[in-house]
């Protein structure tokens, strides 16, 4: 089916993000360690994250066009994420560097056996918008806003401006934040952590849960990732439950997952596939991700994308 969704085209953007980017430390260990405990790392690496740094460099690395809204430190970390943008290709015009404010960052534990991690993060609140500081003029430049809701009416500001210019509103969120009940009725495009219906609803039975998101508040498409199982979105009356991919040659690191699955997605819609062909690539491009240790690193081109899928 196709998304219920009229895209604007001949924009200069395909997406602007706007919402968080981070330096990870990520530590890989044998196994998790134990309270009290003390362990070996195997190895650790400092890499370019944050949801959607992340997802705008993977959507440029997919040949489209991208533009990033946020606001960097003043430290060696920031000047690390920022130029990892403008590598990419990102247009970094609407970014922000703070000079008395540290970059986010997160130490990420990485469990070798599987891949799986656990996320310690910390952001200085300088790094915060009002919603009188953010840049609206930036939206109508764009087909798609995909939005993390750390700010929520700095959000929300944004999304009324991509309402009335005709722009798809696409949400990434994993937890509750103030005054997302505002934002989520400008929402077109909602996709969750497996948990979140749950902790917005109270709604244990995830379907009936997302079923519930969709009425409420109208988003077109309302979905969650589901890690290795893959991926459940309801578009329109219809439910499409998605296999995940096998990572090739075994997974790394999970870190940046659910942004890849965003990438994946977002590009399928804008590249005219139908819901059920997007959540696909979606799922594929999350896989192709937890090749590499860091949210970027292995993120696909177009033609590692396409062959993974092809030969599925």
């Amino acid at each position: 089916m196709q998304f219920p969704f009229n895209v604007p085209q001949k924009r200069d953007f395909d997406v602007a993000g706007f919402g968080t980017n981070a330096v990870d430390f990520l530590i890989r260990v044998p196994e998790y360690p134990a309270f009290n405990s003390k362990i070996e790392l195997v190895d650790y690496v400092r890499a370019a994250g944050g949801e959607v740094a992340t997802a705008m460099a993977g959507i440029q690395r997919l040949g489209l066009k991208t533009a990033y809204i946020g606001r960097f430190g003043g430290d060696d970390a920031g000047d690390l994420g920022l130029q990892t943008l403008i590598d990419e290709g990102v247009d970094v015009s609407y970014a922000e560097t703070i000079p008395d404010a540290v970059t986010q960052i997160a130490f990420i534990v990485i469990d070798v056996r599987n891949g799986e991690r656990t996320v310690i993060w910390q952001r200085d609140a300088k790094l915060a918008y009002k919603e009188s500081e953010v840049p609206v003029d930036a939206v109508a430049r764009c087909r798609i806003l995909h939005i993390t809701p750390h700010d929520t009416k700095a959000c929300i500001k944004l999304a009324q401006a991509a309402k009335a210019n005709g722009v798809i509103v696409s949400l990434d969120i994993d937890k509750l934040f103030d005054d997302i009940q505002e934002l989520l009725p400008l929402v077109d495009i909602m996709i969750g952590s497996a948990g979140f219906p749950e902790e917005l609803l109270g709604i244990s039975d995830q379907r009936v849960a997302i079923r519930e998101i969709g009425s409420r508040f109208g988003c077109g498409v309302v979905g969650v990732t589901l890690g290795e199982k893959g991926s459940l979105l309801l578009s329109g009356e219809k439910f499409i439950a998605t296999q995940g991919f096998a990572v090739p040659d075994g997974c790394k690191d999970t870190t940046g997952a659910g942004d890849a699955f965003r990438v994946g997605l977002l590009y399928g819609m804008l590249t005219g596939e139908t819901v059920e062909a997007s959540a696909k690539m979606a799922n594929a491009v999350a896989a192709l991700k937890c090749r590499a240790v860091g949210a970027r690193t292995a993120l696909p081109n177009t033609e590692e994308l396409n062959g993974l899928i092809r030969n599925r």
